[in-house]
Order: C-alpha cells, then structure tokens, then sequence
C-alpha cells in the first residue's frame, strides 16, 4: 500500500467514525477521489476489519457499525483535548464506578498524545477547580444513565420508580427528553404522562429505570432548552433568604469575585465591605462562592448558611487530622 493510498484509508476512516451516513459521493468529493475508489477504500477497511456497513436508497451510504472490538480511534487535537479534559472531570464525577476506568483511559491517552497537547491538558487541569454540589454527594448508577439516555435518544417511554426529597415513593411513566449534568448531580427532563406535564428527577432518587418499547413523536419543553428549563425549575425549588457577611475586601472587588451584583455590597472600611441582600442560589452554592472569594468573612445571617459553613469546617479538619 502506497504512502497516498494509507493516508487517504485513515481520512476516511476518520470521517466513518462520525455517527452519520456518508454518501458515496460525498466522501469522493472530500477526499479528492472517484466514486469508485471510496468503494475500493471501504472494501480495504473491511479487510482490516473495520465493520464499515452500506445501505442503499436516496439517504444511505457507508457508516462505522459496532463491531466485535474496539478499533482504534483517530482524533484531531480538539478532540483529543476535549477527551482526556473530559476523563480528569468524570474521574471526579458523580457516577459511581467509573472513576478508576476514567482514569486508566487518561493514562493510555496521555501516553501517546503529543508534548504539545500534554501541555494543554495539564494546563487545563491545573486552571479547574471542581466544586463540590453539597453535604450529600449522591453517586449515580452507570447502568441506569446509559438507560435513560438511551431512551431519550429513541424517544422511548420509561417506567421507573421515583423517591421524593421527603421520602414518598411513587411510580412513573416518563417521555424522557434530556439529561442534564449540573451542580455534580444528574438530572432527567422528562413528560410526566400521568400528571400531564414536564417534571425534573434527580437520577440518583430513579429505580429500576425500564423502557417500554413505545416510541412517541418529539415534544419540546417551554423554552425548548433542556439546562435553562431544569435551571430554572431548580431555583425556584431553593429555599429563599437573605444573606448578610463581611467579606474582607473593598466592595467592587467582592462583588468581581462572587460574580454578584455590585449593589449589595456596601463599603465598611477600605479594606471591608457588608454583603446583604437576597440569595437566589442554594446554601451549598453560596458557601462555595464565598471559600472561594479567597477571604477573610463572617455570615450573619442565615443561620443555614453558617451551619453549612461549620459542617464544611468540621470535614476539613478531620481530612487533615485536625
């Protein structure tokens, strides 16, 4: 096989990876060649044994199926980036077992990526700071993601059974929509059939997700964006307080780093400044905003605030033999 023919079969290759169909033509247009070598091409993969799969008709073309091993993967720099960034967070996620394999696949993918793109990882690594989502951390069933994920790309009904913040068990029968990852918690964006409407479920409270088998058309949430809608919705289940502490730095400068609106902050001292207002975020969230402010500051008020802030302490100083 000559140099020209072994570049243009990783070129293709590359471009069978994307899950999409590939017109013969199209990727005769994108490689530079006829229609009838991208078909000797795709015979040449398939010896290698590379499942490349054909289907006719005005929308077929040539894909990569799921074979019986798993080929090697080819990647741009982007895409090896955006890989091994996304392995260092999911070794630290909130998805219970697969911490040790993200880590064992960072390590064979920082063994043979470039100087230049180690570099960018590292730098990337040592620039993120996770934050944790509050006193309880609850881990997620793998299994039971892939389940949901999987429904909401077929668009499949799922029946699961549902635990309540308060405790009440009940069940339901979900059009799921989206998954949403915020706060170190997972989240479904589902259509409740039997209440008729859109609810949010916290994926660590689902048991026993199991779909259906019937499909239903597309629906669409208010909005129709899935992390603005779950946002949304979360914020209006948080307790509402007002906040009162003193931050250890000048006004402007505490209202830049807890990213807040300079009005609530007001001048003590030169060196001081009384933050009061209303908190439209949880008390885990507040709290890390203010470990984080990189100050001196005492909470006033809430009182829940300064109970999380002590629960913080106490773990910090046993994690230290304190």
């Amino acid at each position: 096989m000559s140099e020209n023919q072994a570049g243009r079969l990783l070129r293709l290759l590359s471009l069978l990876q994307t899950p999409r169909e590939w017109p013969g033509s199209e990727l005769a247009e994108r490689l530079g060649v006829t229609a009838r070598t991208v078909r000797r091409d795709v015979e040449r993969l398939r010896d290698l044994g590379y499942p490349v799969r054909a289907t006719r008709g005005a929308v077929g073309g040539y894909r990569l199926a799921a074979g019986q091993a798993l080929p090697p993967l080819l990647l741009d720099d982007e895409e090896a980036v955006a890989i091994a960034v996304g392995l260092r967070t999911a070794a630290g996620a909130a998805v219970t077992g697969i911490e040790e394999a993200s880590l064992r696949a960072l390590a064979k993918l920082e063994q043979v990526l470039p100087s230049r793109l180690r570099r960018r990882v590292a730098a990337l690594g040592l620039a993120t700071v996770p934050v944790s989502g509050g006193e309880d951390d609850p881990g997620v069933d793998p299994e039971a993601l892939a389940v949901l994920a999987g429904a909401a790309a077929a668009r499949e009904r799922l029946r699961f059974g549902y635990r309540a913040a308060d405790g009440t068990e009940s069940r339901r029968h979900v059009e799921p929509y989206r998954l949403v990852a915020a706060w170190r918690r997972w989240y479904l964006l589902a259509f409740d059939t039997d209440r008729d409407d859109w609810r949010v479920f916290r994926v660590d409270r689902i048991g026993e997700p199991r779909p259906t088998g019937v499909r239903v058309a597309p629906r669409e949430p208010p909005g129709g964006d899935a992390a603005e809608y779950v946002t949304r919705r979360l914020s209006e289940m948080w307790p509402r307080f007002e906040v009162v502490a003193t931050l250890g730095l000048p006004a402007e400068e505490a209202a830049r780093r807890l990213g807040m609106a300079r009005e609530l902050f007001r001048p003590v001292d030169a060196g001081r400044c009384l933050l009061r207002g209303p908190a439209d975020e949880s008390v885990e969230w507040l709290a890390a905003r203010l470990l984080t402010a990189d100050c001196e500051f005492a909470v006033h008020e809430p009182p829940e605030l300064a109970a999380h802030l002590r629960r913080i302490g106490d773990r910090a100083l046993r994690a230290t033999d304190g």
